[in-house]
């Protein structure tokens, strides 16, 4: 962030899979003072509470006349439960793009997340986002984020 400018109004989205902050730089670019704007969480609950049936059976016959049978994968609820928790916070920062809430948007987050939330920006939301660092900071305090961007 140190080699971009942090404009007045310009939003820091920092999030994980998990956790979603969005500041907004109450300051300048010479003095920023990032102010939080949202918190967005998801509920994570215990594997055994979400996917509740034993991974599937496969059943084919072969070629040879013979069945063949064969486990299928458990399915990760927590992975897709992050990817859709990312998709939805893309969509909360395209809508605030179009509406006019920000001008421009950086995002601070683990590269996994970073990955998934490339594949879901629209193309106006791409316009409007000036940087992207790989850093998880989402569960550090707000002045503790701001120290470690700006100094």
């Amino acid at each position: 962030m140190k080699k971009h400018k942090i404009n007045h109004d310009d939003w820091i989205v920092v999030c994980d899979g998990r956790k979603a902050l969005i500041l907004r730089n109450a300051g300048d670019e010479k003095y920023p003072n990032l102010k939080t704007l949202e918190v967005r969480e998801h509920d994570d609950p215990p594997t055994h509470a979400v996917g509740a049936e034993r991974p599937g059976r496969v059943h084919s016959a072969a070629v040879t006349g013979q069945t063949a049978r064969s486990a299928v994968e458990q399915t990760d609820w927590h992975d897709a439960a992050e990817r859709t928790f990312l998709k939805g916070l893309a969509e909360r920062l395209d809508k605030a793009v179009v509406a006019g809430e920000a001008r421009a948007i950086y995002i601070v987050a683990p590269p996994r997340a970073l990955g998934v939330l490339r594949q879901a920006y629209s193309p106006t939301l791409r316009g409007k986002l000036l940087g992207e660092l790989d850093h998880d900071y989402v569960k550090l305090p707000v002045d503790e984020i701001e120290r470690r961007l700006f100094t």
